[in-house]
């Protein structure tokens, strides 16, 4: 199955996420599909950018966001 989630690319202690097109058996930093964002939880507040036409049309072809990827996406208004 394919998932719309979170890949860590930021320092010790500076986390910074970019949101990614993967197979479900891929392990957490290794290969992906495609990259449709980016999460930086350290500002204040989190800023987060996303690609919203790429991300629903993953969703549509059937890809599944991760609970904090759906969260995420709740925020900034893309819907399933």
């Amino acid at each position: 199955m394919v998932k719309i989630r979170l890949r860590r690319v930021g320092e010790k202690k500076n986390p910074f996420y970019r949101i990614v097109v993967a197979d479900e058996r891929a392990p957490r930093n290794g290969r992906f599909i495609a990259e449709i964002g980016t999460y930086d939880p350290t500002k204040d507040p989190a800023a987060f950018n996303v690609d919203a036409d790429a991300a629903k049309q993953w969703i549509s072809n059937g890809a599944q966001p991760t609970q904090t990827v759906a969260n995420l996406f709740k925020k900034a208004g893309i819907n399933k």
